[in-house]
């Protein structure tokens, strides 16, 4: 999962990265290597926000001229991809432990993104959510 960056250049120097689909992301660097670097862990904390209200997460638009893609890890985009099921389907923690013969903190730790999770049992929850994780080399 990747979202486009875009950059700017300042004129006291350095340049400010924002993403148009995740508004909160904002992050800046004194060189364009520099601002990369800090966009993706300012991507990783906007979609702590997003985990925390119980919001969805957007999916990434198309890349313009000029924009850069930054990806998540894949350990949290799997865990957006359930995060996101679960709000659309309005299924609640305890009602994916039901449907996974699992305790609700289970299903707790499945979708904090400080907890490391074996991507097999994201697959096990979305499958619960009548979906399946996929995944490709590009």
């Amino acid at each position: 999962m990747e979202f486009p960056a875009k950059l700017q250049k300042e004129p006291e120097g350095g340049y400010t990265v924002t993403f148009p689909d995740i508004p909160e992301a904002i992050t800046c660097g004194e060189s364009i290597d520099d601002a990369l670097y800090h966009a993706k862990d300012a991507l990783e904390s906007a979609m702590e926000f997003h985990f925390e209200g119980g919001r969805p997460v957007p999916a990434p638009s198309k890349l313009k001229r000029g924009q850069r893609m930054i990806a998540l890890p894949p350990s949290i985009a799997a865990k957006v991809l359930l995060l996101n099921e679960m709000l659309r389907l309005k299924v609640r923690p305890i009602e994916l432990a039901r449907r996974m013969g699992t305790t609700k903190q289970e299903v707790n730790r499945l979708t904090n993104l400080k907890h490391a999770t074996k991507i097999d049992r994201i697959d096990e929850a979305l499958r619960a959510l009548g979906k399946r994780l996929q995944l490709d080399a590009a």
